[in-house]
């Protein structure tokens, strides 16, 4: 059976990070996104419910794709196997401060004419 690899991807999310496992990662289609795909959730037992992970099969249990901008992206890392995937709040714990998006790059100055 070949071996299927398997990714750990952390990125922010309105003031969260997320940590989810998929199975494929690329270079999305839409410029300046990357498109996670089979996503893996931990079948560990019925008994012990971890209710970060719950929150995150409801948000991604019926998604084929999800998009990802490529600024909001920490980290992509091949791993051996899944581990827990979580939300984790940053910032402010209300909520209600985002930080405003910016530019994925930042336009360059042109060079200057010489003078003649």
């Amino acid at each position: 059976m070949k071996h299927k690899r398997l990714y750990k991807v952390t990125f922010y999310n309105e003031g969260k990070v997320y940590e989810i496992y998929a199975r494929e990662i690329s270079q999305g289609q839409m410029y300046g996104f990357i498109e996670a795909g089979d996503f893996v959730f931990g079948e560990k037992s019925a008994v012990v419910v971890d209710p970060s992970e719950e929150k995150l099969k409801a948000e991604f249990g019926n998604v084929k794709r999800t998009f990802i901008p490529l600024h909001a992206v920490i980290r992509i890392d091949e791993v051996e196997k899944e581990g827990s995937a979580k939300i984790t709040v940053v910032g402010d714990k209300a909520g209600n401060v985002a930080a405003f998006p910016g530019a994925v790059y930042a336009p360059g100055r042109l060079p200057e004419k010489p003078k003649e």
